[in-house]
């Protein structure tokens, strides 16, 4: 059998002493292994709340920032960079935050040990763009993936991604908008919303001089029922 497809590039970055120290005393309290059977939220976080899943947390400044906004939803971060995974715990830690939980993994393997229609929403902010036509097979958004993020959700939750390669922006809309089961809420790219915060990793594209895109993608309440002959 060959190996899943890999949507993320593999980077090597520093583990610093505070980093070090966050993975020793708080992985074993805010993270947790790849689990090998269905996940159980309510289990991890000791509540029954509405649960967002996000996909490639980064240094989790985002992530840290919003979960502080939102206390009454739980966060559950993936991310495959240990750096990231130990910037967040660290983050958890000083912001005294206990809706979040952390999973250094790949996100479409945690994907399919969540329950299907058991996320209130799903952010896959800048994920790696793969810009060459032939890296394109390993985008996130295409439609097999795009099938599976939107059988996780709830019915009304929503599918938030954002990217700052117009490229990527347009395959994402066009994939997004073919799914039958996720109806866009805005007219094509949505107005960047407040909840979701400026990252550095952001602000250098602008600085870079590249535009920003939303999408912002709801599931229909019920599956569209093919229209009947006659």
């Amino acid at each position: 059998m060959n190996p899943p497809i890999r949507t993320f590039h593999v980077r090597h970055g520093r583990v610093s002493g505070r980093h070090e120290d966050a993975l020793a005393r708080l992985r074993p309290r805010y993270g947790l292994a790849l689990p090998a059977a269905a996940l159980d939220p309510a289990g991890l976080f000791g509540r029954a709340a509405a649960l967002v899943l996000e996909i490639g947390s980064g240094m989790g400044e985002a992530t840290a920032a919003m979960a502080a906004a939102d206390p009454d939803r739980d966060y559950l971060a993936v991310e495959v960079h240990t750096p990231g995974v130990a910037n967040l715990l660290a983050l958890v830690e000083e912001r005294g935050l206990t809706n979040v939980r952390v999973i250094q993994g790949v996100a479409i393997e945690l994907l399919q040990r969540i329950r299907p229609g058991s996320l209130d929403s799903i952010h896959a902010f800048f994920p790696d763009p793969w810009p060459k036509a032939r890296h394109h097979k390993r985008r996130l958004i295409q439609p097999a993936h795009v099938a599976l993020l939107r059988s996780r959700l709830s019915a009304g939750g929503t599918l938030h991604c954002a990217t700052d390669w117009a490229g990527y922006a347009e395959a994402m809309l066009a994939t997004l908008t073919a799914d039958p089961e996720l109806t866009n809420t805005a007219d094509g790219y949505a107005p960047r919303p407040a909840h979701r915060p400026l990252t550095k990793f952001e602000q250098r594209g602008v600085e870079a001089g590249r535009d920003i895109y939303d999408l912002i993608f709801r599931r229909l309440a019920s599956s569209p029922q093919p229209a009947r002959a006659g």
